[in-house]
């Protein structure tokens, strides 16, 4: 009987080990993903500058067929995602998979990673409103997910008319007859071929930098942009 106290006794003063950690907080997961929700999306299959996390939890590395934007490292790396593979991963990405193309550095706090992982192992059981409204709650922290507004509907002075080039500045015209011109560094050229992208021949310039100026302009394909761009001085 004595023995078996003590044994007890000792048991209940030996430091918890790695498997006995506390589960991570969702709550607390869906705060920390705000970081990561500026190039992630919830939802299935809409990826962005990453691939769509939605499901990620016991999902192989770089297997995701609808994003086309995976390291040869990744994939190569026959990882499964799950607790422990999630956790290093986060904790230093580019140690934990060398030469993947992730630029994030990594979260050194092990109780935020464990939160984050509870939340995304929630968000792959959510439905499809749950998980845009995840997204949704997250992106508002951060701001980012604001500044991508669904280019096929955007008014009269964001839909681009005409663009025109002399020397080092660019003019860029809307459809509501006002011009802005646009130091050439100052004026980006991307593309979206996506369902939130611009509607062919109708690019949308969209604001960018803090000084406010700088913009983008979002073709929905990259042969449109040589048709748009006239010289003219």
């Amino acid at each position: 009987m004595k023995r078996a106290m003590l044994i007890a006794g000792l048991f209940f003063f030996l430091p918890a080990s790695p498997n006995m950690a506390a589960e991570g907080d969702i709550a607390g997961g869906q705060r920390a993903f705000s970081a990561c929700a500026a190039c992630h999306s919830l939802e299935p299959d809409r990826n962005m500058t990453g691939p769509s996390l939605a499901g990620v939890v016991n999902r192989k590395a770089g297997s995701l067929p609808s994003f086309s934007r995976y390291s040869e490292a990744m994939k190569r790396s026959g990882l499964v995602w799950n607790d422990e593979t999630l956790n290093r991963y986060l904790e230093n990405p580019a140690q934990f998979i060398p030469d993947n193309h992730m630029t994030f550095s990594g979260i050194p706090d092990e109780k935020v990673r464990a939160d984050i992982i509870a939340f995304l192992k929630q968000s792959g059981t959510a439905s499809a409103v749950d998980q845009k409204t995840a997204q949704g709650q997250t992106s508002g922290m951060t701001g980012m997910q604001r500044g991508a507004p669904k280019l096929k509907i955007v008014d009269a002075s964001s839909r681009v008319k005409a663009i025109s080039y002399c020397r080092d500045t660019f003019k860029v015209t809307t459809e509501d007859g006002k011009s802005r011109n646009f130091w050439e560094r100052n004026l980006r050229f991307k593309t979206d071929s996506s369902d939130e992208g611009p509607t062919k021949d109708a690019p949308a310039i969209v604001a960018a930098g803090m000084m406010g100026d700088r913009a983008s302009v979002i073709f929905s394909s990259p042969e449109e942009i040589g048709r748009f761009i006239r010289q003219q001085c």
